[in-house]
């Protein structure tokens, strides 16, 4: 009766390796924090688009951009190749200037399915 127990390891290992958190490349940035309980959690499937507060001021799944030009010229070839969604994880400290623009080139190019990331507070 040892193949029925070896059939259960084997769903059970790839149900843990599916379910795994995988390392998101991203920048290291301060988040802003939030009250609420609904902080989500970003995963590998998603884009994620950081706000720095010092030059470089942009980057795509940790690649920096320091003119806006090439960086939505990236984001915009990044996210029509790909149906994945945008996260923006913006610096505490950084230019809501920055974080105003990069929403109005999202809401004009239609690319709706975006996020930002906060943390929660202590």
């Amino acid at each position: 009766d040892l193949p029925p127990l070896l059939d259960i390891i084997f769903i059970l290992m790839v149900f843990l390796m599916l379910t795994a958190a995988v390392k998101l490349d991203s920048l290291d940035v301060a988040l802003p924090s939030t009250d609420s309980q609904a902080v989500a959690e970003v995963d590998k499937q998603s884009i994620t688009v950081n706000i720095l507060k010092d030059e470089p001021y942009w980057a795509i799944n940790g690649q920096t951009y320091i003119d806006w030009e090439n960086f939505t010229l990236a984001l915009l070839e990044e996210s029509k190749s790909t149906d994945k969604p945008i996260v923006i994880g913006a610096e505490k400290t950084a230019n809501i200037q920055s974080l105003v623009q990069l929403l109005g080139f999202l809401q004009e190019n239609g690319i709706q399915a975006t996020q930002l990331l906060t943390e929660e507070s202590p």
